[in-house]
C-alpha cells in the first residue's frame, strides 16, 4: 500500500534542502540553497515564513544558546531570526570561491558538521568540516564531491555520511567525546536506478531515510543489510532531504528542488520545489542542537 503524500508548501524552491524539526518551537526549518532563502514552516499557524539570507544557504541547525546556525556560501554563520542579524564566523574555504556549503547537522555532543561542494559539481572539490562548540573549525574529510546527508546511530557510536556521487552510504566508528572518525567503510551501495542519494534522516528504530534526487522517492534503508524496507513515491523527481517532525515525530517532511528543469518538465511537475509531508508509520528522533 502506497503512503499518501501531501503538498505542504508550494514553494517552487530552486534547491529545497536542510529539513530540520525544532521540537521546542514545533516548527520545521528548511532552506532553498540557490534561492538564498531560509524557510520556517509552522503547521499550526503561518504556513511558511521566508527570510532572504543574501547568499546561498546550505543548511540550518538550532543553536542551544538562542537563534540558529547556518552553513552558507561564505562559511559558518550565526543568525538571529528575531532581529535578522547575520554574523559570519568562519569561512574555511575562502580561498575556493567556486565552492559553497551544502548540507549538515549537529552531532550528539552539539558539534556542527557541514560539508562543501563546487557550485557546478566537480568530483572531489569539496570537504567535510566540523565546527566545535568553541567555534573553532576543522577539516575532517577531503576529496568530497557533493557533501550531503549525515546522521549518527542511536547510540552515537557510528556516523553515516553521503557523498552523493559515490552512490553509497559511508559509515565510520564515531567517538562522541572527541568528535573523531575511525574505520571508514561502505555501509551499503545505492543502485543508480533508485536515484542519487541526497539528504538523510534516522528513525527511532535506527533505520535510515534517504531522499533520492532524480528518483522521485524517499526510501527507508536498513543500514546493516542495505535492504530497502519502504518507499515513499513523490510527484516530483528532485527530492532532496527529509526530517521527522510534528508533535509525535511521526510526520516525515520532504523537500524538493526544480534546479535545471525545462519549462516542459515544470509543466509535468508543477509542484517541483515544494515541501511535502507523509505519515510513514514510524517515529523519528529529536534533532541535536549546536552547543556553542
Amino acid at each position: 500500500m502506497s503512503t499518501q503524500v501531501e503538498l505542504v508548501v508550494d514553494a517552487h524552491a530552486v534547491i529545497g534542502e536542510g529539513a530540520l524539526w525544532n521540537s521546542a518551537e514545533q516548527v520545521l526549518y528548511w532552506v532553498d540553497i540557490m534561492g538564498n532563502k531560509l524557510h520556517v514552516h509552522d503547521p499550526s499557524g503561518d504556513a511558511d515564513r521566508v527570510t532572504d539570507i543574501g547568499q546561498p544557504v546550505g543548511t540550518v541547525v538550532v543553536r542551544a544558546s538562542g537563534g540558529l546556525m547556518l552553513a552558507l556560501k561564505d562559511g559558518f554563520a550565526a543568525f538571529d531570526p528575531a532581529s535578522g542579524q547575520l554574523d559570519l564566523l568562519h569561512d574555511p574555504e575562502a580561498h575556493l570561491p567556486e565552492n559553497r556549503f551544502n548540507d549538515g547537522k549537529c552531532d550528539p555532543a552539539g558539534r556542527f558538521w557541514a560539508g562543501t561542494m563546487a557550485i557546478d559539481p566537480v568530483e572531489g572539490a569539496g570537504a567535510l568540516y566540523c565546527m566545535e562548540t568553541d567555534l573553532s573549525v576543522r577539516k575532517v574529510l577531503d576529496g568530497v564531491s557533493i557533501s550531503n546527508g549525515i546522521v549518527w546511530s542511536l547510540d552515537g557510536a557510528r556516523m553515516y555520511f553521503i557523498d552523493s556521487l559515490r552512490y553509497d552510504v559511508q559509515v565510520y566508528d564515531y567517538d562522541v567525546e572527541t568528535g573523531t572518525l575511525d574505520d571508514e567503510r561502505v555501509a551499503f551501495r545505492v543502485p543508480g536506478e533508485v536515484g542519487l542519494p541526497d539528504g538523510m534522516a534516522i528513525d527511532a528504530e535506527g533505520m535510515l531515510w534517504i531522499a533520492h534526487f532524480d528518483g522521485a522517492k524517499v526510501c527507508r534503508w536498513h543500514p546493516d543489510t542495505g535492504e530497502i524496507l519502504q518507499t515513499i513515491d513523490l510527484p516530483v523527481s528532485k527530492t532532496t532531504s527529509c526530517a521527522f517532525g510534528g508533535p509525535d515525530l511521526e510526520t516525515l517532511y520532504i523537500t524538493s528542488g526544480s534546479l535545471g528543469m525545462t519549462d516542459e518538465e515544470k509543466e509535468r511537475e508543477p509542484h517541483a520545489g515544494g515541501l511535502f509531508a507523509a505519515r510513514p508509520g514510524c517515529r523519528g528522533v529529536e534533532s541535536f542542537q549546536f552547543g556553542g
